[in-house]
């Protein structure tokens, strides 16, 4: 199993805040200091050989920062998604990520810098972020990749006319996916229609 990247913070952000311990993130909430010094911070990806799906999100949360872990806000609709599609057999969160790569399955971002808003993201950024992301994807080779988020997807690939759902064009040679942001501030899905799509992409995962 592979692990890449490392959390790191930016010179300005404060140090003497450490993020929380694995085993707590379970039921401790990052306080207000904490989320402020996840600012700007990245968090590890998932990735390893031979995945079904490489997952991609916009970018980390300040919860998810925080403790290092993707999707981590309580408020985040992935991990339900992710489990009411069938990718998982249980419910799974973000303490247990890396059981992920045992199903063929990994996690990454966009753009890697955390904010409190994706929005907060210029597109310059996002470009940047798709460039590294694709480059990610060439050495490690996933059978589809699932961007979260149609917005960014357009912006980061240079797809102003995209759409939910598969796309025409690959990422080096693996298939692509576009899926809704499932932030719980993504009030056009619900959490039923946000499964409905992740079982798509399932579906066509399962085909190979």
């Amino acid at each position: 199993m592979l692990r890449c990247g490392d959390v790191t913070s930016q010179p300005e952000t404060p140090t003497t805040v450490p993020p929380i311990a694995d085993s707590a993130a379970r039921r401790v909430r990052p306080t207000p200091q904490q989320l402020a010094a996840a600012q700007a911070k990245t968090i590890p990806d998932v990735l390893g050989p031979n995945l079904r799906v490489l997952f991609c999100g916009i970018n980390p949360g300040l919860w998810s920062a925080a403790i290092g872990k993707h999707f981590a806000n309580p408020g985040n609709r992935f991990w339900p998604a992710l489990h009411a599609s069938g990718f998982t057999p249980r419910l799974l969160g973000p303490w247990q990520q890396e059981e992920l790569l045992d199903l063929g399955l990994g996690l990454s971002n966009v753009a890697s810098r955390a904010s409190a808003r994706a929005d907060e993201l210029g597109p310059e950024e996002l470009r940047i972020g798709g460039a590294i992301l694709a480059a990610k994807v060439a050495e490690y080779r996933p059978r589809w990749v699932a961007i979260l988020g149609i917005g960014a997807y357009r912006t980061a690939f240079g797809r102003k006319d995209a759409t939910i759902g598969p796309q025409p064009v690959k990422i080096a040679d693996s298939r692509l996916w576009v899926l809704p942001n499932p932030s719980g501030l993504n009030a056009h899905w619900t959490a039923a229609t946000l499964a409905a799509e992740f079982a798509k992409l399932r579906a066509a995962a399962d085909e190979g």
